[in-house]
């Protein structure tokens, strides 16, 4: 597709800019992508190595976000669950922490769980009331803070902060501070209550895939890295030169700004996260049935080991039929080192497991330093629904820099630009 009988241009071919063409699409219009990548999706990418689906960094699909159900066919992405809820590691201890909501069976397990008191069990049922009785539009709107000050304000004990809230959403937010805005936490609390925690029989990837599977193959060209944006002309690094009525913008703010030559008041801020995939055998990892299907959750955070998923349980394509795919993640690795990461991952990993783990085969490791945008108070007051997408009469810019950080967001604020380009 030349830009002559594209009307559009999207820079960027990640989520958000997949989600605007698409929508251009169901109006008439047929957008050209461009990529700078060998390939679609962004941050949202499934490597095939020996046999396993590697995402790039552990990634889940949240059922209950509204921009994916009004987007995505989930019967053809063949979603498999993790169950609700979480195996805790306290040392030399598990701890089973089960969402009664959806495992009815576990209600007096969970009651009488040590992640936390009576009380915050209560609290818990009060804060998924009132996550569920507020509009999303207006529970962004909610003045902020730490997500930390909220659940202290809230009543939670440190206990249960500590055990079970810092833990699991240190690993949705990648930082361990809870510094996150709280109204990024209640959206991401409803969505985890609401819903399943799923990922795609193919992979994470195969979310970008089945977007791009619904434009022609000549409107995403890939290895095309585009060098900046001038009104409504993209030049691109091999000096071609393409003009169109609009230019969509859908890539990160330091990137975007760099693109269109306007000043950055300081660096887009990102949480980072190393993902580490091992190969076991069956009999080279002891889990329960009854502990099968959770994430696994280090209480301590200081050590390699933060989160363990066992991606092969959950969505058996994930391996080989021989297999286990293991997902370990590490979060504020800055001087990354990945022989020394690994070995120490899998010291860790042996008093969960047992001598065994000294076998598991290290099949890659993934470091994201630009993993998720951070997303502070401050953060929160100036962007989430505010920052504007229309930049001038013929450029735009969507993605969930420009809103709050999630899958949900590169989607709607995708459909946002796609509905104002195609109102003009």
């Amino acid at each position: 597709m030349s830009a002559e009988n594209s009307p559009v241009i999207i820079v960027g071919a990640g989520i958000a800019g997949l989600t605007c063409a698409v929508y251009l699409k169901q109006a008439g219009i047929n957008a050209l992508l461009l990529e700078a990548s060998d390939g679609v999706g962004g941050r949202v990418r499934t490597d095939r190595v020996d046999g396993f689906q590697l995402d790039r960094g552990f990634q889940i699909l949240l059922t209950a976000y509204p921009e994916a159900q009004r987007l995505l066919n989930y019967s053809d992405l063949q979603l498999t669950s993790f169950r609700s809820g979480a195996l805790i590691r306290d040392r030399t201890d598990w701890i089973t922490f089960i969402n009664p909501l959806q495992e009815p069976l576990a209600v007096f397990q969970t009651l009488f769980s040590p992640v936390g008191t009576l009380g915050d069990k209560l609290r818990l049922a009060e804060l998924m009331r009132r996550t569920q009785d507020l509009p999303i539009d207006e529970l962004f709107n909610q003045p902020s803070v730490t997500t930390r000050e909220f659940l202290e304000e809230f009543g939670f004990s440190s206990q249960i902060i500590d055990r079970f809230f810092r833990p699991f959403f240190g690993g949705v937010f990648l930082e361990d501070a809870l510094i996150t805005a709280s109204n990024f936490f209640e959206f991401c609390f409803r969505m985890f209550f609401s819903g399943d925690a799923a990922v795609p029989a193919r992979g994470i990837g195969a979310i970008a895939d089945q977007l791009a599977s619904r434009l022609a193959p000549d409107q995403i060209r890939l290895n095309t890295p585009v060098t900046n944006i001038s009104g409504n002309t993209v030049y691109l690094k091999d000096g071609e030169s393409l003009t169109a009525d609009a230019v969509v913008v859908a890539v990160d703010a330091t990137q975007a700004s760099q693109l269109m030559g306007s000043p950055v008041p300081s660096p887009q801020a990102f949480n980072h996260t190393t993902c580490t995939y091992f190969a076991a055998r069956p009999e080279q990892l002891s889990i329960t049935p009854a502990q099968k299907n959770l994430l696994l959750l280090n209480m301590h955070r200081s050590s390699a080991v933060h989160n363990v998923a066992i991606m092969s349980d959950v969505a058996p394509g994930y391996a080989p039929a021989d297999q286990t795919l293991v997902s370990v993640s590490t979060q504020g690795v800055e001087l990354f080192n990945e022989a020394t990461l690994t070995e120490q991952i899998r010291q860790e990993l042996t008093g969960w497991f047992g001598k065994d783990v000294q076998q598991w085969q290290h099949l890659r490791t993934y470091h994201l330093p630009q993993a998720l945008p951070s997303y502070n108070p401050a953060q929160a007051g100036q962007s989430a629904i505010h920052k504007s997408l229309r930049l001038t009469d013929t450029l735009y810019q969507c993605g969930d820099q420009t809103a709050y950080p999630s899958l949900n967001a590169a989607m709607q604020t995708g459909r946002e630009v796609a509905e104002m380009i195609s109102r003009q």
